[in-house]
């Protein structure tokens, strides 16, 4: 299939209802961090963008806010095509530039202080991350707590950044500031607001 068709295919069947699913998925991952909530694959995306990174990604981000691609993202046209055609939402030209920012890889991605972190009298302009875990039970446990955990929650994505919990850390020193994290399975997300604290549970 050419890059034009594959651009215009795999959108949400019933876009309004469809948005409004996805919408109500990340807003109350965000609001109970560490809480899984089931996606259905309402959108079809190029590979390797994942179905729910894709539905993510229609729901959220319009032609205002700009998007980053990790490298194996980033070299498939088709999903910058497809992006572009479902959402308007531009390609940043760095990552300190993107609102939202879509990792195939998160163990090979950059630093979490490479995004925006917002400012002081504005810190939503920083960058939500969506990334791309196999699973949220087969990695190293993180233990969470903070708003919205009524004491403590445990989830353990896989494939995680390295040093993620001291890059964590680090996050939530620049509180207001600091950036929001998606993990998106193949059917699934979990949320890391920047409000959260994470430690590594010991084995």
């Amino acid at each position: 299939m050419d890059i034009a068709a594959q651009s215009i295919e795999g959108g949400f069947a019933d876009p309004v209802f469809n948005a409004q699913t996805v919408f109500r998925a990340v807003m109350d991952a965000m609001a109970r961090p560490g809480s899984v909530h089931p996606l259905p694959p309402l959108a079809r995306p190029p590979a390797p963008l994942s179905a729910t990174s894709g539905a993510v990604a229609l729901a959220l981000c319009d032609n205002d806010t700009p998007l980053w691609l990790d490298p194996p993202l980033h070299a498939s046209a088709a999903i910058g095509s497809w992006l572009g055609f479902h959402t308007g939402a531009p390609l940043a030209n760095t990552p300190a530039d993107a609102h939202f920012a879509f990792v195939a890889t998160p163990a090979e991605m950059m630093a979490l202080d490479g995004f925006s972190q917002g400012t002081q009298d504005y810190p939503d302009r920083s960058t939500t991350l969506i990334l791309q875990v196999g699973d949220l039970v087969s990695g190293t446990p993180l233990l969470l707590e903070g708003p919205g955990i009524e004491t403590s929650a445990t989830i353990a994505p896989a494939q995680m950044p390295r040093h993620f919990v001291e890059q964590w850390k680090q996050n939530i020193r620049r509180f207001p500031r600091g950036v929001d994290i998606i993990l998106a399975t193949s059917d699934r997300i979990a949320c890391l607001p920047r409000t959260t604290r994470i430690k590594t549970m010991e084995a």
